[in-house]
């Protein structure tokens, strides 16, 4: 087992990290960059280190200070969270190089699934179901009309090096194709370096359904049951919940055998996400696959009590996993919360938080690195906390959880707490009615 882990990440994640980390009496170091000198991840390792200024750039995505971190506090292994590094597969290529266990995916295994093009490829020569498009990337416009009219309008446009909604664009029909395709290709190359695009027929009132899988270094895989992530703003996911209330015992069957299948071909080692759409009919389609632990890990671990760092750190140890697949036995939900004011189009609200009260309770998990007095800086991502009820059943998930949102107070900044306690008295969310689309026509009040 490792001595000494460095957590290559921020925030909530790099506090979840070590917390297991301690639990299982291993030493920790953070990183940090200058704007992050107060965070609570800062505070709870054995030891820290400062790797650059404030933007990501010259701290979280500097490879070389963040290796020479690890070898002057002599970690044996590095946890890369999630976001920044977590799914680059030169990091993890250098990490070998440098003698240092990179808890995640390998190269190899990153490049395979990483690229969503070179992903579909590969799950289509391990038989699971992929979306009908093009086999790769296109090569022009015509072969992008061409594919568009076998495979039927709507399409959806995508950029290969895409996240976040950058580079995708549904249409409907064919003569907006060519806009589109140019406006898309632009898009993704401002934001990636790369307008590589590729097509897909669209999928009609979708869910977002992932299926959390572990694969050790022996080959054998297996799942944790599925996520349904189908609240989403501009493909930013709001709020998860397991198990899926459009789940049934058939599909996750099929789901989760096709998840794992995907996992053993590419021999996958460490915690991943094979994420799926699944249409109206209940046919499912592979999206991508997450090569790293996902934000919404957490109400897997609540609906099965398991520690899933734990597992990960395990696994990157060579010790194999037990190999059963798991079904939920209780309900879960998590809200994102960020510092955002959903009254201004999600504008960011950075800033110093005066108040903080968190909610607490049987039930009730908060995953946060912030506290009263805590700056939140104006250069990553807005998320602040991860609120998360568990219960028997969805409804008393559901009650828990608007309970659990009136008891928690952030003052000095603007968050989307307000937002999420409107969508728990949404009648739509409660009956389990909504796709991907949902926030299209959800009224903020």
């Amino acid at each position: 087992m490792f001595k000494k882990i460095l957590i290559a990440n921020r925030g909530e994640i790099a506090l979840r990290v070590i917390r297991t980390c301690r639990e299982m009496g291993i030493k920790t170091v953070a990183v940090y960059s200058s704007a992050d000198s107060d965070s609570l991840h800062v505070r709870f390792a054995d030891e820290a280190v400062c790797i650059g200024p404030a933007a990501s750039t010259g701290s979280y995505l500097n490879i070389p200070n963040i290796i020479a971190a690890a070898e002057i506090t002599n970690s044996d292994a590095i946890h890369p969270g999630y976001g920044f590094l977590a799914e680059n597969s030169n990091f993890s290529r250098i990490c070998a190089e440098n003698n240092i266990k990179f808890i995640g995916a390998s190269p190899e295994q990153i490049d395979k699934m990483g690229d969503k093009a070179t992903a579909k490829k590969t799950m289509k020569e391990a038989d699971v179901p992929c979306i009908p498009g093009s086999e790769g990337l296109l090569e022009s416009y015509e072969e992008a009309l061409s594919i568009a009219k076998d495979a039927g309008f709507p399409v959806m446009l995508k950029a290969t090096a895409g996240g976040g909604g950058k580079g995708m664009r549904a249409v409907w029909k064919e003569e907006d194709l060519k806009k589109s395709w140019d406006s898309a290709r632009q898009e993704a190359k401002a934001a990636f370096g790369n307008d590589g695009m590729y097509l897909e027929k669209l999928i009609e009132e979708p869910r977002h359904i992932e299926i959390q899988v572990i694969g050790d270094q022996f080959g054998k895989a297996c799942h944790l049951s599925e996520r349904d992530c189908s609240i989403q703003r501009r493909h930013q996911k709001l709020t998860e919940e397991t198990p899926s209330p459009f789940m049934t015992d058939e599909l996750r069957t099929a789901m989760g055998d096709a998840a794992v299948k995907a996992a053993e071909y590419i021999k996958y080692e460490g915690a991943g996400t094979v994420e799926f759409l699944v249409d109206k009919h209940r046919n499912f389609y592979f999206m991508e696959m997450n090569t790293r632990i996902q934000v919404e890990h957490p109400i897997t671990e609540q609906v099965i009590d398991y520690d899933l760092i734990r597992e990960q750190i395990k696994v990157a140890a060579g010790i194999p996993i037990l190999g059963i697949n798991y079904e939920p036995q209780l309900h879960s939900i998590e809200c994102r919360i960020n510092a955002e004011d959903p009254y201004n189009n999600f504008m960011p609200s950075p800033g110093k938080i005066t108040t903080f009260h968190a909610p607490g309770g049987h039930g009730v998990r908060l995953d946060t690195h912030c506290y009263a007095g805590y700056v939140i800086p104006p250069f990553y991502d807005s998320m602040i906390a991860k609120l998360i009820t568990t219960a028997r059943t969805r409804e008393e998930a559901i009650d828990k959880m608007k309970r659990a949102l009136d008891e928690f107070v952030v003052e000095g900044v603007k968050t989307t707490i307000s937002f999420h306690r409107q969508l728990m008295d949404n009648q739509d969310y409660i009956d389990g009615n909504y796709t991907t689309a949902f926030m299209e026509s959800f009224d903020l009040q």
